[in-house]
């Protein structure tokens, strides 16, 4: 049987990312044959990914990439902030925005299908879980072409990409920081969808109902209720958060820009969270070694 030397084993930390001892300890196994110690790893990661895959994933990072006037906003997660931090993690995410924005990719199932060095974008991220230990997924994509395109990003959790006709781009990433800190629901009023509207209605008539108000007064309080929602959700009718006295729209028609679409991430936003009581789990950890 071949030996294995240093230098296998630095090769393959090199090619998976993987610690030294778990390299030559698959080397070992595979019988110096630097391959199957891949293949033999992948097998074992995809194993540990699928066990992992079922611990819920609601941190991470949107990373954002454009390139001749298309950009992409991408989710992908993980369980901790601390892995959202750390390098491996950074440069597995960003290298797959790259790869999903060239290939004008948004379908995460087909994005896994992608070449990434060689190897699939999932062949990719089974081996990171491998590595990192926690649970790690391509969650969505969002692309965004325009005349113009800004970008924004706050910390690692929120990513906009505006795109405008008009103006310059240092407006364009005041809009973009703008949307980051206000959440509008669409560019104007008449875009908002109608099961969105229907269902703020209901919940006005409710409200005024139980006003006690004649029904003329009731149905003027509805309406006031939803000319403020169509406002407040709206990006041309916020107060601009660089200067408040003036709204978006205002400002946007002062510089003969106008904003045909945007796009706004929030790590994790839709996804249940466990909350961890970490006094009551140190409990049960000390219970169960009294009882053994």
């Amino acid at each position: 049987m071949a030996d294995v030397t240093a230098a296998l084993v630095k090769e393959l930390r090199e090619r998976t990312g993987l610690g030294m001892m778990e390299c030559k300890k698959a080397l070992v196994e595979a019988g110096a044959d630097i391959e199957l110690a891949i293949d033999n790893l992948r097998k074992s990661g995809q194993a540990k990914a699928a066990k992992k895959a079922g611990n819920i994933a609601a941190d991470g990072a949107i990373i954002l990439a454009s390139d001749a006037g298309v950009a992409i906003a991408l989710e992908v997660n993980c369980q901790t902030d601390f892995v959202a931090r750390d390098a491996n993690f950074s440069a597995f995410a960003n290298k797959v925005a790259g790869i999903a924005l060239a290939a004008r990719e948004t379908d995460v199932a087909k994005i896994a299908e992608l070449n990434y060095d060689g190897i699939t974008v999932e062949e990719a991220r089974v081996l990171l879980v491998q590595k990192i230990g926690e649970n790690i997924q391509v969650r969505r994509a969002v692309l965004v072409e325009g005349a113009q395109l800004a970008t924004y990003v706050h910390g690692l959790k929120i990513g906009v990409v505006v795109a405008f006709e008009g103006g310059d781009i240092d407006l364009g990433k005041q809009v973009a920081m703008h949307v980051a800190a206000a959440n509008p629901l669409v560019v104007n009023a008449d875009e908002i969808p109608a099961e969105v509207l229907a269902k703020e209605q209901e919940i006005a008539e409710a409200k005024a109902a139980e006003s006690g108000k004649p029904a003329n007064i009731v149905e003027k309080m509805v309406q006031g209720a939803l000319a403020k929602f169509r406002g407040e959700v709206s990006l041309v009718e916020q107060g601009f958060v660089i200067d408040p006295e003036q709204k978006v729209g205002a400002v946007l028609a002062k510089a003969g820009a106008k904003v045909t679409k945007f796009v706004r991430l929030e790590v994790g936003e839709g996804i249940e969270k466990v909350e961890v009581d970490f006094a009551a789990e140190v409990a049960a950890t000390q219970a169960a070694a009294a009882g053994k």
